[in-house]
């Protein structure tokens, strides 16, 4: 049997691989387009305009259904292990759910609102979504440590506790950047007043986004322990 065929672990392995060819796809279109600088834009500049835009905004609302997917079966996996051991309260493991799922909403309004035309709406899209992404990976991290060594390895547990730490240092920096970036546009020159401020906040961006990405590549070994079944009941009515 093949890796990817043992337990769920093809979810997080797809998840990562088409939400890393999502930025990249359309980071290269508009790149070969000469819609956006090589030098890091912002993840929504790769999005802004025809066809990436179209390409991207696909491409994230598949991302944001398999973050769903990959997210509740987490949370299945999770109620599982604590079922027998009870070494995570539901609370905590229901709390990581709901944020994880209100971080996949963000994605989906990234997605449907594009930065120039409805600049607002998908500025809140991406605020939640990162807000709730980085969240959620530090509640999992929280998690995976009060599960040792029921879950995954210490080793693993050590490398999700890196990822989110990166993710958190590198959140704040993204957002207080952004605030002194006025001017809205894909060509940025670094004669610019506001250009060392767009450029640190670009950065930090892309270095949260692909932290939470990396964050699902350690779920892998542990989907590989376990599968979902759906249960269906008839009920006859008399």
């Amino acid at each position: 049997m093949f890796w990817f065929m043992q337990g769920l672990c093809f979810l997080p392995a797809f998840l990562v691989i088409w939400s890393s060819s999502t930025f990249i796809v359309s980071y290269l279109i508009a790149l070969l387009r000469h819609d956006v600088d090589v030098i890091f834009p912002y993840i929504s500049d790769t999005g802004a305009t025809p066809p990436e835009s179209c390409i991207f905004g696909l491409m994230t609302f598949v991302s944001a259904c398999a973050g769903i997917a990959t997210i509740y079966s987490r949370y299945k996996y999770v109620e599982k292990l604590s079922e027998e051991t009870q070494v995570v309260k539901p609370c905590l493991n229901k709390s990581a759910l709901y944020i994880g799922l209100i971080s996949c909403l963000g994605m989906c309004i990234v997605a449907t609102f594009q930065e120039l035309t409805e600049t607002k709406a998908h500025d809140a899209g991406a605020l939640l979504f990162f807000v709730a992404g980085v969240s959620y990976i530090i509640l999992q991290t929280v998690i995976s440590y009060q599960v040792y060594p029921y879950g995954s390895s210490i080793n693993v547990i050590r490398v999700r506790l890196f990822i989110s730490s990166l993710a958190t240092l590198a959140f704040f920096p993204t957002v207080i950047c952004a605030f002194f970036v006025n001017q809205t546009k894909l060509h940025r020159h670094p004669e610019d007043k506001d250009y060392p401020y767009q450029l640190a906040s670009a950065v930090c961006e892309w270095t949260v986004a692909f932290s939470f990405i990396c964050y699902f590549l350690t779920y892998i070994d542990d989907f590989k322990l376990f599968t979902l079944q759906v249960k269906t009941e008839y009920e006859e009515y008399s």
